[in-house]
């Protein structure tokens, strides 16, 4: 790489600034990481789309990263380290993805639709007890509580397990994190983990943790043990934040245009329209670290990235290119052609999407219908995002239910 790298934003602040920025310096900036990493920033929408499916890069940092050190950067463990389908290319990559492929089929998440309406159900019920005139987080009392909740149902995380494993998995995205604080997380993760495989040997169950299980223990060399943590780590952690930040970001959306809220109260199947434009205009996951060239690839305009290089994809760019859809910064129900990669795209494609798709598009009119006149918080100001680079979420939504 050439020139000196620009700084990423870790704050959450400037996060589609700074990417307007990127997209307009090139088709691939060299930016700067935490613990000085060093990476190809790619923002424009079709060197994104290329990249995903280039056959010159990899997402396994074990075979195509020089260099690389397993669990030397703490708050790169959960994106590199783990060995996952998150983290594997070709035969291990699909061998991984088939062992929980079937368990988030279109068809097998159809049938969680009663079970996620009772949660969503249940959570307006304790919001209806708040008395009139009190600030409510509804981030923390909503938004987070309905993925969180059906990920660990379908997991089968006993009750007393989710607070510990939560609370690491959250802490996961955040950028303002010391050395100490990181590597700290990382173990609270892993052992979160293998408190859960314990509980599933001593008490199986009918949950993808317990099928997991088995496999590893009927199979050793179809599904390893560091295999199986990973893909614990990946399906929960992954299950739950990235559906957070979808419900909250739709809220606020719907609260700054109540003109397009009275449209999809209206009309319930417009609701799909404002689920597909939050994930446009907001995605859940701005930056994805990390993927690694393995061979020289010329992006014109002077730029190539050279094999052993490191490569971020900004996922959230897509939606946000002006060459993609026109006037990204508008929220628009009513968007014609409307193009995002808030799932991925290619052979990493988000096998959850239709889980979260099903959570928002229960969750959204649910609150809606039961707190028409729901707003902003007089006086709480814009709400603070999260302290990321790669997630896309506020670290707190808090509302008025009137």
């Amino acid at each position: 790489m050439t020139g000196s790298p620009t700084l990423l934003d870790t704050t959450g602040v400037r996060l589609h600034e700074q990417i307007d920025r990127l997209r307009a310096a090139g088709p691939a900036v060299p930016v700067l990481l935490p613990d000085d990493l060093v990476a190809w920033s790619v923002t424009r929408g079709d060197v994104v789309k290329h990249l995903l499916t280039h056959p010159g890069v990899s997402k396994d940092a074990r075979r195509s990263w020089p260099g690389y050190r397993p669990f030397a950067i703490p708050w790169l463990t959960v994106w590199v380290d783990v060995v996952s389908m998150f983290t594997t290319d070709g035969a291990d990559h699909q061998r991984l993805k088939d062992l929980v492929g079937r368990a988030f089929a279109p068809r097998r998440i159809e049938v969680m639709r009663p079970a996620v309406g009772r949660i969503v159900a249940t959570l307006l019920d304790e919001l209806a007890t708040v008395p009139a005139g009190e600030p409510v987080d509804l981030r923390a009392r909503f938004s987070y509580r309905i993925p969180s909740q059906v990920i660990c149902d379908l997991f089968g995380v006993p009750d007393a397990l989710r607070p510990a494993m939560l609370g690491a998995i959250d802490q996961v995205l955040d950028q303002s994190l010391s050395v100490q604080q990181a590597t700290a997380v990382q173990q609270q993760m892993y052992a979160a983990m293998q408190r859960l495989i314990a509980a599933k040997r001593a008490g199986p169950g009918d949950d993808m943790t317990s099928l997991l299980l088995t496999a590893q223990q009927e199979d050793g060399d179809r599904l390893s043990m560091d295999e199986l943590i990973s893909t614990l780590l990946l399906m929960i952690g992954a299950g739950s934040e990235t559906t957070v930040s979808l419900i909250d970001h739709a809220i606020i959306a719907m609260l700054a245009h109540p003109e397009q809220r009275a449209t999809v109260l209206a009309a319930p199947g417009r609701w799909s329209d404002v689920v597909e434009e939050t994930l446009r205009r907001q995605s859940p996951v701005m930056h994805l670290p990390l993927r690694y060239a393995t061979t020289d690839i010329d992006l014109g305009e002077g730029v190539t990235i050279a094999k052993g290089d490191l490569i971020l994809i900004a996922f959230g760019a897509h939606g946000r290119d002006p060459e993609v859809n026109p006037e990204p910064g508008r929220f628009d129900i009513d968007r014609r052609d409307r193009q995002h990669l808030a799932f991925g795209h290619g052979l990493h494609f988000c096998l959850g999407a239709p889980l979260a798709r099903l959570e928002a598009g229960i969750a959204l009119p649910a609150l809606f219908e039961r707190f028409p006149r729901v707003r902003l918080a007089t006086g709480a100001g814009e709400p603070v995002p999260q302290a990321s680079f790669i997630g896309n979420d506020v670290r707190a939504l808090p509302v008025l239910l009137t």
